[in-house]
């Protein structure tokens, strides 16, 4: 049976800007890019009106609504830290406004069927900018589209179908219609912006209160590695002072005496070593470090074992060459831990297998043993803090669980695999370069 502890993942940097200010700021490239767009485009189509369709168009005059559009496109960044992200786009619009405006007004005015590019502007505000400009901005429009009925070139092909004298019925009935849309667009849309620009405040919060919260979870898993790696030297001191008093009341001599004095020494140099690296985990967990050789890495970590256990465990592969930038006490800790339950698995003194691999810009790490497997209900608890099989003293089930949480936080995978009777084979999977 084979169970993933953690699934590779890729963390977004979120974007902490205020919500009023976000939309704005993510449409603003988009916008830049549909403005040159839609100057080539009307570009096009005077031309072709002009010189295809043979409409009697004042292209000089129809010129300087297209030439003001596309200088205030390269002012755009000049006239964004001026005025702010929210404002700049806004008038922006405005000015868009008056451009779509000037170009109706000389090629046909309200009969011009492009004249429903005003809601262009509106929807592009409702989306992104607040209630006040878009009200403000519909209301503005429907002034400019009723000021075409009085000020506008007439071209004969629109007008064909119109009265002669006073306002057309069908033109009136399109700013009506027009009218009707805008407010329709403003309310509807308006509030649907409004509703998503509060979710984007409650997100922005919740992902404030998240880093506080992987905050306080560093400090409880350094706590807990530390509580994990101090267990076994304390319970060595333990013992030691144990058989120092009992020697002392019944009067051995000084040589055991001083044997278990320096026995406690070690181990308490040992702690005071161990605290020493939890303490520099915990200031800088991601820090930079130099490239480790993989077959080095995995030799120093056999070193760390007792005689004992050092000659049961066996590096598989050759993996001298390879090398990865790993944070080196972290990563030792989180392999210790699986080699320590490799261990403890198996009776019998079989070897363990550890060995070390780079593939797809992740460095797999697997240890290996033959000891008595774990069932399918074990293997899905393993992981948990606290959990653990092992007899009272043994161990606080606190090893898996910190591999875990650290896979978890370089973005890594640790997958266990395990069958009764036949042995464990635990996989850690992080990235190749952590920095």
């Amino acid at each position: 049976m084979q169970i993933y502890l953690t699934e590779h993942h890729n963390q977004a940097i979120p974007d902490l800007r205020p919500a009023g200010e976000l939309a704005p700021s993510l449409a603003l490239p988009w916008l830049i890019k549909l403005r040159y767009g839609v100057l080539v485009g009307q570009t096009v189509l005077i031309l072709a009106a002009r010189f295809v369709f043979g409409m009697d168009l004042p292209i000089a005059w129809l010129g300087l609504p297209l030439a003001m559009t596309a200088f205030s496109n390269l002012a755009f960044h000049r006239a964004t830290e001026a005025l702010g992200v929210r404002r700049a786009l806004g008038c922006i619009l405005v000015a868009d406004t008056l451009c779509l405006t000037s170009l109706l007004a000389l090629s046909g005015g309200p009969a011009n069927p492009f004249s429903l590019l005003y809601l262009v502007q509106i929807t592009m505000s409702s989306v992104v900018l607040s209630r006040q400009w878009t009200w403000g901005l519909g209301i503005f429009s429907m002034a400019c589209f009723g000021s075409l009925f009085p000020l506008h070139v007439p071209l004969a092909i629109f007008e064909g179908h119109h009265g002669n004298h006073g306002f057309s019925i069908h033109l009136v009935g399109m700013w009506i219609a027009f009218a009707a849309g805008t407010l329709l667009i403003t309310i509807f849309i308006g509030k649907i912006s409004e509703a998503l620009r509060k979710r984007e405040h409650e997100v922005l919060s919740l992902q404030s209160q998240l880093a506080r919260h992987e905050r306080l979870a560093s400090i409880v898993t350094l706590a807990a590695g530390a509580a994990h790696e101090l267990g076994s030297p304390l319970a060595t001191i333990a013992i030691a002072a144990k058989d120092l008093e009992i020697a002392a009341s019944e009067g051995i001599d000084g040589a055991e005496i001083s044997m278990d004095a320096r026995l406690i020494r070690s181990e308490v140099e040992r702690c005071r070593r161990i605290l020493s690296q939890m303490s520099a985990r915990g200031a800088d967990p991601n820090g930079l470090a130099p490239p480790v050789d993989l077959h080095s890495f995995l030799a120093k970590l056999r070193a760390d074992f007792p005689p004992t256990a050092h000659r049961l465990i066996q590096i598989e592969n050759d993996c001298a060459g390879l090398q990865a930038v790993l944070p080196d006490e972290a990563t030792r800790q989180a392999l210790s831990a699986l080699i320590k339950n490799a261990l403890d698995s198996d009776a019998n003194g079989n070897a363990i297998r550890i060995s070390a691999e780079v593939l797809g810009g992740m460095v797999r790490f697997v240890v290996a043993d033959q000891g008595c497997g774990m069932s399918s209900e074990i293997l899905n608890r393993i992981g948990e803090p606290f959990f653990t099989t092992k007899t009272p003293g043994q161990g606080i089930g606190l090893g898996t669980f910190l591999a875990r949480v650290f896979t978890e936080r370089m973005g890594g995978n640790l997958i266990f695999e395990s069958e009764q009777g036949k042995g464990t084979t635990a996989t850690l999977e992080i990235p190749q370069d952590f920095s």
